[in-house]
């Protein structure tokens, strides 16, 4: 055997072994997500939020209490949402205005949002000591402007989606992005259902996803559009606990990419 063909094997033998390596460096340090569900829920329905983490903390759940329209909050409801924030919560901003974003920036242009619907919401949470990292959509109408400029003042913002396809179709699970998008659990969401919910919940614990969820008023019995009622929200809770699955806040899951 010359010496060409020794060279041939060592050469080969030396990169076998150091894909092998590779390989395993990275199987070993990949970690594998905790399935779980973040719950949120959109506006300044204060009062119904505090109702119903007084049902729901029995099930340690946490939860993203996104605030719109902070200026018209009132000296108690701001009490609240500080206690929701120090029980462990999160408080993510949803628009000083609620404005319908790329409406608003196809009138205006992207510097007059950022000017009369950002800035204005963040001086005043910030004010009151929130800590806003997340950034919820309006209506979850939104454009890749929009995120682009956004993702310079927030750590992640979340969009909607909607259907009932397969759950391996579905938009609603953490994509390892700093866009999301959730799916509503409000009875007069387009395609709500038990039944539909209970599928996505399986395929989060299954597949070891995140399941994005988003509410607006919790109530016990429903009386109008835009209200999410407890029983949804014990049963969720009641899926997470038992499945041992864990529940993160919106912000959370920027630490996990």
């Amino acid at each position: 055997m010359n010496k060409n063909t020794y060279k041939f094997i060592f050469l080969c033998t030396f990169f076998l072994f150091s894909c092998q390596n590779k390989n395993t460096s990275q199987k070993n340090n990949f970690k594998e997500i905790t399935p779980g569900v973040v719950i949120s829920f959109d506006d300044a329905s204060i009062n119904e939020w505090c109702q119903a983490d007084k049902i729901l903390r029995q099930y340690s759940w946490k939860a993203t209490f996104c605030v719109s329209k902070i200026n018209t909050l009132n000296h108690s409801e701001i009490k609240e949402l500080k206690q929701l924030q120090k029980d462990g919560h999160e408080i993510a901003g949803h628009g000083f205005h609620h404005f319908d974003a790329p409406k608003f920036v196809a009138k205006n242009g992207i510097d007059a949002y950022i000017k009369q619907e950002i800035n204005p919401m963040l001086t005043l949470m910030h004010f009151y000591n929130f800590k806003v990292t997340a950034f919820v959509y309006p209506f979850g109408f939104r454009n890749a402007n929009i995120d682009n400029a956004l993702l310079k003042k927030f750590e992640i913002i979340r969009g909607t989606t909607y259907g009932a396809e397969d759950p391996f179709f579905q938009n609603c699970y953490f994509n390892n992005s700093t866009l999301v998008y959730g799916i509503g659990i409000d009875t007069d969401h387009p395609n709500f259902s038990i039944p539909y919910l209970l599928k996505l919940l399986d395929y989060a614990k299954r597949k070891h996803k995140i399941l994005i969820l988003f509410g607006h008023k919790p109530v016990k019995k429903i009386t109008a559009n835009y209200q999410t009622t407890m029983e949804t929200l014990k049963l969720i809770c009641n899926y997470v606990k038992q499945h041992n699955m864990t529940f993160y806040k919106l912000s959370e899951l920027n630490n996990l990419k």
